[in-house]
């Protein structure tokens, strides 16, 4: 009885057995892996994404949220490659500096 319950309230609250959100393959550009990493927000998925590059052995990471929310999981996956690569373009290595 006790298992039943637990489950039950697992489910109400979207627990163990709440589908798992997709995750999106890695893109290569210019030298860094693009991902998206889009979330569910208000309205709609958040545009977000990470986008990573070796230097010196190590793999640096940028992640990133934009204002942006669509309507479907995928629209958002896209238009974060879309960002990604702006914000690769505009700034480069300089996302890693921390600031």
């Amino acid at each position: 009885m006790l298992s039943f319950i637990s489950s039950l309230l697992s489910r109400l609250s979207g627990g163990a057995s709440a589908p798992a959100a997709p995750a999106f393959d890695a893109v290569e550009y210019k030298g860094y892996r693009l991902r998206p990493d889009p979330y569910p927000g208000k309205g709609g998925f958040q545009t977000a994404g990470i986008i990573e590059k070796e230097i010196a052995g190590e793999t640096k990471q940028h992640r990133f949220v934009r204002a942006e929310t669509h309507p479907s999981q995928d629209d958002a996956a896209n238009f974060a490659l879309v960002k990604a690569r702006q914000i690769v373009d505009e700034q480069g290595d300089r996302i890693f500096d921390g600031g």
